[in-house]
């Protein structure tokens, strides 16, 4: 059965320049991916070791007992990467998967990075496509290693000799040692420079079904998330911060709140109050008797329609330019026809079920931190930057995420929690409730595209133009990645349009919300806000040529049949052009993305009053090589329920500078009862690894809305759809 361990911290006074040499540098479609090599001495528990398991690379260690541990790079927030990312390993090193104890990696950006990201980071669909080659290279290097420690002892050439399920065998003699047995004699064998890796047709594990290696600990209940740490002593602390975004607290009656039975102190801050207890209940009743008052500050009177107001000023004005080809602001007025829109889309929460949490035990000298996170390494730095403590000092330990979406990764809530643990002694667990959780979100932002395309004669689009107003995450996360004022994010579906156009204008304006509402990604970054605009309008110039949907955009993608092909089989899986009752209505859309090509088509029902059903979704995927099909399937089904949630009923709105919405009363989502039935297809097209963790959500929102305007003829370009539907 497959395990998995907490990761192992470096001890006090480990150096970076403990980790010798490179040993990996393969440049794969523009990106340098690396494999660090530690050094023989292996990190066990929390000390150096010379008895020490063979340790060939960062990724992989070997014991004796032949115990072979993969030090796990990502986290797993539900995405399958406890599985996939193994089956990497497994499939090189020649080993069972189901007996890989998988451990979690310190943080260190260094050693650890996502080599598309430039940092120990689980996001933007990249585990698979970033660590396809560094995981095989690992496991590949570590079975050259053991095949030659094999050899030597029996004083045969190694190519004699094959590595299978866990030993080497001789292959004349049917000789044979368990990997545990030759780990010493491997560790003393020099790394090799380079090593062959399987050809795909001589996979065993990828491309295959496997099941999910971390099911069995979430549901006997041993998987451990950061809300499960337990450690002697724990305190709990639950936080109410101004409900006013920005304001900041005026007062609190402390006396009543540590009259609570179990409540053992009150933390001030600037702009909240935490009561630490010894359990939530007893914390959040403390909580209720301080009864804190706030002052609400210049944000009192702020609502949604004010910040619409600001975007859409702003959208008038021009733009950083993120792409320019021809002259499609001549072309468009020289068109035979002209289309303009208007997009909206609002605010979101992530929402996820793990409630937002972090455990710190604070002294003088040290801080330990429980938590689970997207970016340990990140964290870790900016709590040194916090405290004024040294790496060394600060200790990280993460866990599984009950859900991420982005919301993960941002560390405000760890430096929260520090901030609360500084005026305790002994560990404190501070857990956000629903309500806090919701209302004070780090939310996706609020988008407002403006569009107009120029038709010819036969409709096809001579000119497209396309402003982007909305907040830059980007500009406040890594400003080195902004380009001229363009927030790489933002534009990303828009400039990097799969379809041939002769004329295309794209530009970004900063548009930021009111103070103290920050931003950032959500469930398919850029690529699903920018998905939803261009789809919906595509399919609007589609309508406006009096042509087929599916038909106008293959017109356009002669240059990407990989788009072309998905879109093409989800029409034909749906029975696309075959007639539907009244009411009912099939819309498709195309994502292109995270190097994956995705196409939906929806079937949905609009009743009168405006109640739009989804019935069948058809997904189409390829992603290129696939390691576990599996994985990819349950991801484009969660996909569609997630975004299918958003653009029916997610929306974030803010009255009195107070975000409306407090639990999923009124921040919906979908039902079991309202799942439509969802069939997804696999094309295998031997291409690179694409991602797969968000393009099922891009790709669904316009197909659900082009869909509704087949069955109403009403566009919808405001998100969500709510009542829109209504028919008069």
């Amino acid at each position: 059965m497959n395990t998995i361990r907490p990761g192992l911290l470096p001890p006090a006074g480990f150096s970076r320049r403990s980790f010798l040499k490179i040993t990996v540098a393969t440049a794969v479609e523009g990106g340098l991916l690396l494999g660090l090599g530690l050094p023989a001495r292996a990190m066990v528990s929390d000390t150096l070791t010379t008895d020490a398991p063979f340790a060939p690379n960062a990724f992989l260690r070997i014991g004796r007992d032949g115990t072979v541990s993969f030090v796990m790079p990502m986290i797993e927030m539900g995405q399958g990467t406890y599985t996939s990312l193994p089956m990497l390993i497994a499939e090189e090193l020649e080993v069972d998967v189901d007996k890989v104890v998988i451990e979690h990696s310190p943080p260190d950006d260094k050693v650890y990075a996502n080599p598309l990201l430039g940092a120990q980071i689980t996001g933007a669909s990249t585990a698979i496509r970033s660590m396809y080659v560094p995981l095989r290279r690992a496991g590949a290097t570590a079975r050259v290693m053991l095949v030659a420690a094999a050899a030597q002892a029996w004083g045969v050439d190694p190519a004699t000799c094959v590595a299978a399920d866990g030993a080497v065998v001789h292959s004349a003699t049917g000789r044979k040692l368990q990997y545990g047995a030759l780990v010493d004699d491997a560790s003393k064998i020099p790394l090799p420079a380079d090593v062959p890796l399987k050809d795909p047709s001589q996979f065993r594990l990828v491309g295959k079904p496997h099941h999910r290696l971390d099911i069995s600990g979430k549901v006997d209940g041993s998987a451990t998330f950061g809300i499960d740490v337990r450690l002697p002593g724990l305190k709990f602390a639950v936080l109410a911060t101004s409900p006013v975004l920005g304001g900041t607290l005026a007062s609190l009656d402390e006396k009543k709140a540590l009259a609570v039975p179990g409540v053992t102190q009150v933390v001030r801050l600037d702009d909240a109050v935490a009561v630490v207890a010894r359990h939530t209940w007893a914390a959040k009743q403390g909580l209720a008797a301080a009864d804190p008052q706030w002052d609400a500050g210049a944000n009192a009177k702020v609502s949604s329609a004010d910040i619409v107001a600001q975007l859409a000023k702003a959208a008038e004005m021009s733009g950083a330019v993120a792409k320019h080809v021809g002259d499609p602001v001549a072309a468009i007025p020289r068109a035979a026809r002209r289309v303009d829109a208007v997009y909206e889309q609002p605010f979101l929460a992530h929402a996820t079920m793990e409630p937002m949490n972090c455990t710190v035990h604070f002294t003088k000298d040290s801080c330990e931190i429980w938590v689970g996170t997207q970016i340990p390494g990140l964290t870790q730095s900016a709590v040194m930057r916090q405290t004024g403590l040294t790496r060394e000092r600060v200790r990280l330990h993460n866990h599984l995420l009950g859900g991420g979406f982005g919301r993960r990764l941002e560390y405000d809530g760890t430096l929260r929690a520090v901030q609360v643990a500084r005026q305790d002694e002994g560990p404190v667990q501070v857990i956000w409730t629903r309500e806090e959780d919701i209302q004070h979100d780090m939310y996706r932002p609020y988008y407002y595209d403006r569009m107009s395309a120029g038709l010819d004669e036969h409709g096809a689009p001579q000119a497209w133009w396309h402003r982007i107003t909305g907040s830059s995450i980007v500009a406040r996360y890594n400003p080195a990645w902004m380009r001229g004022g363009v927030d790489p994010d933002a534009v990303e579906a828009s400039e990097n349009l799969p379809y041939e156009l002769p004329n295309l204008h794209v530009e970004y304006v900063r548009q930021e919300p009111l103070t103290g509402m920050q931003t950032t990604w959500w469930r398919g970054v850029g690529v699903t806000r920018g998905t939803f605009a261009v789809e919906t309008f595509i399919d609007e110039l589609a309508a406006a040529a009096g042509k087929d949907p599916v038909a106008y955009r293959v017109a356009l993608l002669a240059k990407s049949p990989r788009a072309a092909n998905v879109l093409q089989r989800a029409a034909r899986a749906s029975g696309w052009g075959a007639k539907l009752p009244a009411g009912q209505g099939r819309g498709i859309a195309l994502c292109t993305g995270f190097g994956s090509f995705i196409a939906q088509v929806v079937h949905a029902n609009v009743d009168k009053d405006g109640t739009v059903t989804p019935m069948h979704v058809w997904c189409v995927v390829d992603c290129g090589l696939q390691v576990n099909p599996d994985t990819i399937r349950a991801q484009m089904e969660s996909g569609v329920i997630f975004g299918l949630s958003a653009a029916l009923f997610g929306e974030i709105t803010i009255k009195d500078g107070r975000v409306e919405q407090t639990n999923f009363g009124d921040y919906r989502v979908l039902r079991i009862n309202e799942v439509p039935t969802i069939d997804v297809e696999l094309v295998d097209s031997g291409e690179a690894p694409g991602g797969i963790g968000e393009p099922g959500t891009s790709c669904l929102m316009p197909a659900l809305t082009n869909a509704i305007f087949a069955a109403t003829g009403k566009r919808i370009r405001k998100l969500p759809v709510g009542q829109q539907a209504r028919r008069a």
